[in-house]
């Protein structure tokens, strides 16, 4: 991907500000509970005041509505340093959701908090243990101006810190997309320990009041194949800074006398490691423009990235850690962090056998 200026200013932007303020340090502080909260505030203060959580929300409502690509330079340096932040969550899935669906009355009232950090947004679609956003059975109720939402959603990224949640029900037999106050009384949050430390939390509604958003399933579609394209760019950060460390490693661990980097085996492994790497990366990218241009096969593109980038991840992953030996499982290492988030990213939307499936269904096999 040969990125414009603009596009470049932005990622030297994003590596800089996350190689200061983004720690994997801060991710062991959160998991031990000694951090205060379950993301990084200062981190997304500094993105705040960067404008990156504008990215996607249109001009007129305080963003930079930058596209999907520049997005995915972001997504990158948070796989790259295990960052914690609702980027995803809001910046991606929540400022889509609201500017593809939302009326202007909505937009006007949500779209600039999410670019001003103010207004954290959580995607609730998933009722069961795999991803399988068709599978509905939260039900919405005509209720006066508005409807009342009753089922149940798990593993809800960022809900426990949310604003508001964008969730699916079910209305006039067809799936749709509801607004709904975090704080409303319906609404009941468990948080969740979750395999990565991200904040994770099962979502109760009984009764909660919500807002119809204008847009059907497609729009729904739309919004998760963002989110997929998200994590894709974000596994390739991962496995880069797996293979960055493990190479590191390579040249400082010694044995008879030498940098096991110096034996054949292990650099063939790191060979094909590295190649692997480069071609997810192209795939996300690809992916990436083509959801930009509106390219008629993007959801396709999408779906072999996020399964390519998955695949990666996990072989990036397993790889750093045998290399680093037995140590690489223990807390000494970084290592068995970036495991942890490969696993938990690619399930999150959607996981390999997810996107292979649905990259079949829609190239008619």
């Amino acid at each position: 991907m040969i990125l414009n200026e603009e596009q470049q200013m932005l990622a030297d932007l994003a590596e800089r500000l996350f190689a200061d303020k983004a720690s994997v340090d801060t991710l062991r502080a959160i998991r031990a509970g000694s951090h205060g909260s379950d993301y990084d505030r200062e981190l997304w203060q500094a993105m705040v005041e960067s404008g990156l959580t504008g990215i996607l929300v249109p001009e007129d409502h305080g963003g930079m509505d930058f596209g999907l690509v520049s997005a995915g330079l972001v997504a990158r340096e948070v796989g790259r340093r295990l960052a914690l932040t609702p980027f995803l969550s809001t910046a991606v899935l929540g400022a889509l959701a609201i500017s593809r669906a939302g009326n202007e009355a909505q937009k006007s009232r949500w779209l600039g908090g999410i670019a001003s950090g103010e207004c954290i947004m959580a995607l609730a679609v998933d009722e069961h243990a795999k991803h399988r956003p068709e599978r509905v059975s939260t039900q919405a109720t005509a209720s006066g101006d508005g409807y009342t939402i009753t089922g149940y959603k798990t593993l809800v990224l960022d809900a426990a810190n949310a604003d508001v949640l964008i969730a699916s029900a079910m209305l006039d037999d067809k799936p749709r997309l509801f607004a709904i106050e975090a704080a409303d009384a319906g609404v009941d949050i468990e948080p969740v320990v979750s395999l990565d430390t991200r904040s994770m939390a099962d979502v109760h509604l009984d009764g909660a009041s919500g807002q119809l958003l204008d847009g059907d399933e497609a729009v729904l579609d739309t919004v998760l194949d963002a989110g997929r394209a998200m994590l894709a760019m974000e596994l390739v950060g991962l496995a880069r800074a797996v293979f960055e460390r493990t190479l590191s490693y390579l040249r400082e661990r010694k044995q008879f006398g030498q940098p096991i980097g110096a034996f054949q085996a292990l650099q063939h492994r790191a060979a094909h490691l590295s190649v692997e790497i480069e071609i997810s990366e192209a795939m996300a990218f690809q992916a990436l423009a083509a959801f930009d241009t509106q390219a008629p096969d993007a959801g396709k593109q999408i779906l072999a990235a996020k399964a390519r980038a998955a695949e990666t991840a996990r072989l990036g992953s397993a790889e750093g850690v045998q290399m680093h030996g037995g140590m690489g499982m223990t807390d000494e290492f970084d290592i068995g962090f970036f495991m942890k988030r490969a696993r938990a990213a690619s399930e999150l939307l959607g996981d390999a056998n997810f996107c292979t499936e649905r990259f079949a269904r829609a190239s008619g096999y």
